[in-house]
């Protein structure tokens, strides 16, 4: 067991759902590339999470096939 406290969690896309509601008109040009990479980065995580999961779904669906 961890002597770390545990942090507060809050609903799943919490930050997200925040992020989302930013006033992006306060943002420079060069902010906004820089928002735009980090959020294809988070979209290509979140792609590769799913096809693991799937991966993961599809092997144990042929396992207990049989």
């Amino acid at each position: 067991m961890s002597d770390e406290p545990a942090e507060p969690r809050g609903h799943r896309g919490e930050a997200l759902s925040q992020a989302l509601r930013e006033d992006l008109e306060l943002y420079s040009v060069d902010d906004l590339d820089e928002r735009v990479g980090l959020l294809r980065a988070e979209i290509a995580r979140t792609e590769a999470q799913i096809e693991k999961k799937r991966a993961s779904k599809s092997a144990a669906d042929a396992f207990f096939k049989f």
